[in-house]
C-alpha cells in the first residue's frame, strides 16, 4: 500500500431557495484563508440542520463551491465570497464539486441499505438449539429427583 488516497470528483448544479436562516450552510476558504493547501477555493464547512441545504440533501460538508448564480468563486477573499452568497437573491444556483473517496475494498461490496455482517438466522439458530438442549437436560434431570 502506497498511502495514496484516490478520489472520484464529480460536479453538480444545485438550486436552493433561501429560507428563514439563509441558505443553511457555512463556508471556509478564500485567497486569504486557504482551507486546503494550495487551493484558495470556497468549501462547505457545515450544513445547518433544517436549513435549505439540509432539506435539499445534495450539498455535503467538504464540497467545493465553484460558482454562485454563474459567478466563478476563483481568487476571492473569504469576505467577498460571503458577500456574494448574502447578495445572491432568493433562488440560488450553485455549481458544486463533490470529492468522494474511492472504495478499495473487496469486490463483494454491499450497497447502502443492505445488511452487513452475519445474517441474524446464523446467530439465532445456534442459540435456539442450545436452549432446546438445556431445556431437555433440565427436564431429564428433574425426572430423576
Amino acid at each position: 500500500m502506497n498511502g495514496r488516497v484516490d478520489y472520484l470528483v464529480t460536479e453538480e448544479e444545485i438550486n436552493l431557495t433561501r429560507g428563514p436562516s439563509g441558505l443553511g450552510f457555512n463556508i471556509v476558504g478564500g485567497t486569504d484563508q486557504q482551507h486546503v493547501s494550495n487551493d484558495s477555493g470556497i468549501y462547505v464547512s457545515r450544513i445547518k440542520e433544517n436549513g435549505a441545504a439540509a432539506l435539499d440533501g445534495r450539498l455535503q460538508e467538504g464540497d467545493k463551491i465553484l460558482s454562485v448564480n454563474g459567478q466563478d468563486l476563483k481568487n476571492l477573499l473569504h469576505q467577498d465570497a460571503v458577500d456574494l452568497f448574502r447578495n445572491a437573491g432568493y433562488a440560488v444556483s450553485l455549481r458544486v464539486q463533490h470529492r468522494l473517496q474511492e472504495q478499495n475494498g473487496p469486490i463483494g461490496h454491499r450497497g447502502e441499505g443492505e445488511p452487513s455482517g452475519v445474517p441474524i438466522a446464523m446467530v439465532l439458530l445456534p442459540v435456539f438449539a442450545l436452549t432446546i438442549v438445556v431445556a431437555w437436560a433440565f427436564m431429564r434431570y428433574r425426572q430423576h429427583l
